[in-house]
């Protein structure tokens, strides 16, 4: 929404400078001269005035949303009965392995630990067993620190058990550890406040199903909300920078979309990662002869723009592959003229995400523009 900027109190300082200092003339009767001991006593109350009217500007504006931040926003949510999401830690799941199958059950105790080697641990969220016969079992695992430490591990990477048991042989994480996240900031929390009234209705629109998938975790940065056929919902989220969410973090939303008071008796959910459109990048660009003395910074510029363009390609679903944004990005960081072979605009589906696979980018030289 495009609201007008408001103000509650005047807080110009020269106005009310003057203000004060005309009305004590008009009673007095007199003209304060610069140096007057008076003129300068009123200088200094209307400081004190100045100081005030920021204090109930600022007080006032915290009553509203779009102003509101800290703690003057949790109560903000409080009236919509939407909390602010606190730190979260890192899931993955954990594949244990056994060195040979057994007569009986061999049991794994909940909060078994296990690190990729740098002082980051997860620890298993539930006891498990090997069934009789059998050599693996998977189970969830979480980090035992709060926050984005334990994001992106790779499969495979997590292998080193800390809590021994007996007839252990090995253990690797299958999915990339996510979800990890500090608490949600004031834009992200103040958006899901906005989006809150949606989450009223018992019908299932659009609105609810996006305001109660993106409350599972704060990473979670847009959502497609889509009816492919009669009382079917589907639903992909997208995280932080264009991270494509793992089986945990779609469980997640999964479970919250899913309760029987958010989710209308007769849809069906399914929660499911965003299909990914690759992109390739094939551009040459070149500097102009007049900016040659700044051309490396230029050129580093450039590569930092491209980096941007890509970010900003997969930061949001249904965002159409565009070159032209590529090409404004380029020349706003200094270059003459880019041309650009690849991508070509290509439109997205809401469900889909734009994904760069490799970008091509070539200095072409000095030009005369």
């Amino acid at each position: 929404m495009n609201l007008p900027e408001i103000n509650f109190a005047e807080k110009s300082t020269q106005e009310i400078e003057t203000a004060v200092i005309t009305t004590y003339e008009a009673i007095a009767g007199r003209t304060l001269a610069p140096g007057d001991p008076v003129r300068l006593f009123l200088q200094s109350v209307a400081a004190i005035i100045v100081q005030q009217r920021v204090l109930i500007d600022y007080s006032a504006k915290m009553n509203l949303l779009a102003y509101s931040n800290g703690n003057f926003l949790d109560h903000i949510g409080v009236l919509v009965g939407t909390d602010r999401l606190p730190a979260s830690a890192a899931l993955t799941t954990l594949r244990f392995t056994i060195s040979a199958a057994q007569p009986q059950g061999v049991a794994i105790p909940a909060g078994t630990r296990v690190t990729p080697g740098n002082n980051i641990f997860f620890a298993t969220t539930k006891a498990v067993l090997v069934v009789s016969g059998g050599t693996t079992i998977d189970v969830d695992a979480v980090c035992t620190e709060l926050g984005t430490k334990g994001n992106s591990y790779q499969p495979g990477q997590i292998n080193k058990l800390v809590d021994p048991f007996q007839w252990f042989q090995s253990v690797v994480n299958i999915t990339e550890s996510a979800g990890g996240a500090d608490q949600e900031a004031d834009d992200a929390y103040r958006e899901r406040i906005r989006q809150a009234p949606e989450s009223f209705s018992v019908a299932g629109p659009d609105g609810a199903y996006r305001f109660w998938a993106m409350s599972a975790s704060q990473t979670i940065i847009d959502v497609s909300v889509r009816s492919p056929a009669a009382g079917e919902v589907e639903l992909r989220p997208l995280l932080f920078e264009g991270e494509i969410p793992g089986t945990e973090m779609l469980n997640s939303v999964f479970d919250i979309v899913n309760d029987k008071k958010v989710r209308p008796l007769t849809d069906h959910v399914t929660v499911l990662a965003p299909e990914t459109v690759e992109y390739d990048i094939n551009m040459t660009y070149y500097i102009s002869h007049e900016d040659a003395t700044t051309s490396l910074a230029i050129q580093t510029a450039v590569a930092q723009a491209v980096a941007d363009y890509v970010l900003w390609q997969k930061s949001k679903l249904g965002r159409d592959i565009n070159p032209s944004e590529l090409i404004w990005r380029v020349r706003a960081a200094g270059a003459d003229r880019a041309e650009v072979t690849l991508p070509i605009f290509t439109a997205l589906e809401k469900y889909q995400v734009a994904i760069a696979d490799n970008p091509t980018v070539t200095y072409g030289g000095l030009t005369d523009g």
